[in-house]
């Protein structure tokens, strides 16, 4: 088997020093400012401005600058790519402002019809405004609330934020544009969705830990972790013996993750995903990563060795 279902562990950089490393070398030595120099003027003034009031950003790449958790925000976001859109006026988007939100699944269309540059991720439990001014995005989540609550329809939202801008540009500092209404929630936001495929593991169900649902998830998931090594295989450049039995593996435990599914349906047992479980999973894609950049031969004594590896580990 491969040897993402070994118990060895692996040597990874962690997405925060990945982060840390990124930022640093894209810091302007001079003032602490991201260099964005060869970015547009707009967007440039915008970092400079939300560096001045957020500081430092945490997440520094050629096309974004991103800051978390400032204000009353989950993450404010500036890219150098500029948008064009003309509500209520011509400008461009490229500053977004996200704060946690549970949006309810059928106000979903009635925000995009209000501002088409919203995103919502009903799943992260995000709203986001996205406009050229942070002000005009706060406008923007203000309103946005109004319709979920149903105070506001979406022309009455669209009609109010026009009013609200020309105030703006007219100097009389509207209390939608100078600071949200709300305070956005911090629990209870996220939408993990729910599985539909018969006989599903379920997530994390508490006393599962050594019972028969625990077994039948760990099954589950060294299936996935043999599944997802043997298709990273089939599209390398190999020869045909390895890629016939990459096209085995991965068919082979399809057809018993499918039995291991349709056992815990007949034994009336749903697979858990415990903390160990989802650990395997984790094991599985840092070593499938060791070897998704290699390809040809290289490729294929790796995949070899690491199946023998995960063999022997059994």
């Amino acid at each position: 088997m491969y040897s993402c279902n070994s118990a060895s562990d692996n040597n990874t950089a962690t997405g925060d020093s990945l982060n840390r490393t990124e930022t640093n070398a894209a810091m302007n030595d001079k003032d602490g400012m991201p260099d964005v120099s060869a970015w547009p003027e707009r967007p440039r003034l915008t970092v400079k401005e939300m560096s001045v009031k957020y500081g430092a950003p945490v997440e520094v790449s050629s096309e974004s600058i991103v800051w978390h958790n400032e204000g009353p925000y989950k993450r404010i976001m500036v890219t150098k790519k500029e948008v064009p859109h003309d509500f209520p006026l011509p400008h461009m988007d490229f500053l977004e402002h996200t704060v946690s939100y549970n949006v309810p699944t059928n106000k979903v269309d009635d925000l995009v019809a209000f501002d088409a540059s919203m995103t919502i991720n009903k799943k992260a439990g995000e709203m986001s405004a996205r406009c050229d001014l942070e002000g005009h995005n706060v406008l923007t989540l203000n309103l946005a609330r109004d319709i979920i609550n149903g105070t506001k329809t979406v022309e009455a939202a669209r009609t109010a934020f026009a009013e609200n801008v020309k105030a703006d540009f007219g100097g009389k500092h509207p209390e939608y544009v100078e600071k949200l209404q709300f305070t956005p929630p911090t629990e209870g936001v996220l939408f993990p969705d729910k599985p539909n495929v018969p006989g599903s593991p379920m997530r994390d169900v508490p006393g599962t830990e050594g019972t028969d649902a625990e077994v039948l998830s760990f099954v589950v998931a060294v299936d996935v972790n043999e599944i997802l090594a043997a298709a990273a295989a089939q599209k390398k450049k190999i020869d045909g013996p390895v890629m016939d039995y990459a096209k085995m593996l991965h068919t082979a435990h399809g057809e018993n993750m499918a039995k291991t599914l349709a056992l815990g349906q007949s034994i009336n047992v749903t697979p858990s995903d415990t903390k160990a479980v989802d650990a395997l999973k984790v094991k599985g894609a840092g070593e499938l990563a060791t070897l998704v950049h290699l390809d040809g031969k290289e490729f294929e004594n790796a995949y070899l060795d690491a199946m023998i590896k995960g063999i022997q580990k059994f």
